[in-house]
């Protein structure tokens, strides 16, 4: 009960629309726990047969912790706070027994919750959930849409791991219809398919880039900035299509781009090229909007996921900024594949682009960025 009461939310539109305004968080409050404290003893994930899905591959690809602190790990997290918590229900074809599990990320551990549930599909199912307060500690009223953000990020290290590990059709789930669990991924054993699911199924489509390989995901870090250098336009469109096509249709993507002409542009209706469709230096404004972060304005180009209007409800808050996690997340592998340097920026106040370029104020406010760049540096997760 005491983990319910703590995450129960406020009122979804209010936060957001708090969260939007230039108000600044409050002093620092205590963070708990850095993981969901499962109850009953940990358990070591045994070795996976020929023909079962590695559920311990899985999540070190995925979610588990490389460093004593918490704070490395394949997805990224606003202020490396990392709130988003995995249980785990488990079909056949896995390494793991058929049961309920929730994963320790710290630890690289489960705990036994119980038996699965009738009709449970061979596989695994990972339902996230957020522990609050982990995010609220630092972030205080902006939390709400990061808890969002992370979620999103968390989901699609998943599917990229069970990607990389063989699966062709993870199922993953973004629809906004519930506070808990936010969002769940259906991975069926290697050479098996998913479940059928009805023809209103909130699917995300597969993306068109090749299947990934482990070493590409540990290695995936969020590049501290400052990031220069403008991306060449056939990177920026490959990352573009790639949001584009995992955001499915929730989200308008663009991307700001600064000298030799500066403005905003999209992919065009060809989607071979890219269509400037705004005039003018965008990036200093962005950079007022992200927190007062200075060093965006400098960035080569900055992928903007635009939408969520202010009238929009719970459901389709909740489904914008999970879906708008999971396609930057997805976007980030596409620009290290084109040698960038990236990194997430999650946190916007005042950040009406539509009403900024003349349109209806309140209808395309910016939801989350991927920061651009081609210099190269040691990299951290801190995103």
């Amino acid at each position: 009960m005491e983990h319910a009461r703590e995450n129960r939310p406020p009122d979804l539109v209010a936060a957001l629309a708090r969260a939007r305004t230039p108000e600044r968080p409050g002093p620092g409050t205590r963070a708990g726990g850095a993981v969901r404290a499962w109850p009953g003893p940990p358990t070591a994930f045994p070795k996976a047969g020929p023909e079962e899905l590695d559920v311990q591959d899985l999540l070190r690809l995925s979610l588990a912790a490389s460093d004593g602190s918490g704070r490395l790990r394949p997805a990224p997290s606003a202020g490396a706070l990392h709130p988003v918590d995995t249980e785990l229900t488990v079909g056949g074809g896995c390494s793991l027994p058929p049961g309920r599990y929730g994963y320790d990320p710290l630890r690289h551990r489960v705990h036994r919750l119980g038996r699965q549930p009738d009709g449970t599909p061979p596989g695994v199912t990972a339902q996230l959930s957020v522990t609050a307060r982990r995010t609220v500690s630092h972030y205080g009223h902006r939390a709400r849409p990061l808890l969002l953000l992370d979620t999103g990020h968390a989901a699609a290290a998943l599917y990229l791991a069970a990607r990389a590990l063989g699966v062709s059709e993870p199922d993953v789930r973004l629809d906004g219809r519930a506070e808990s669990p936010l969002a769940a991924v259906h991975i069926p054993p290697p050479g098996r398919r998913g479940p059928v699911h009805p023809a209103d199924s909130a699917r995300v489509p597969e993306p068109s880039e090749s299947r990934p390989v482990p070493a590409e995901l540990l290695a995936r870090r969020s590049a501290p900035p400052p990031l220069p250098g403008a991306p060449s336009p056939d990177a920026l469109l490959a990352v573009l299509t790639t949001a584009a096509l995992a955001g499915a249709g929730d989200l308008r993507w663009c991307a700001a781009v600064g000298p030799p002409r500066p403005g905003l542009v999209e992919p065009a209706a060809d989607g071979a090229t890219l269509r400037r469709y705004a005039a003018g230096e965008a990036r200093p404004t962005l950079a007022a909007w992200a927190a007062g972060q200075a060093w965006i304005a400098d960035a080569g180009a900055v992928l903007l996921a635009v939408g969520c209007p202010a009238d929009a409800d719970a459901p389709h808050i909740r489904r914008a900024h999970l879906r708008a996690g999971f396609a930057v997340h997805l976007a980030h592998v596409t620009a290290r594949r084109h040698g960038l340097s990236a990194r997430p920026v999650g946190s916007w106040q005042r950040a009406d682009l539509g009403a900024a370029l003349g349109a209806a104020p309140g209808r395309d406010w910016v939801v989350h960025a991927l920061a651009l760049g081609t210099r190269h540096a040691d990299e951290e997760n801190t995103p």
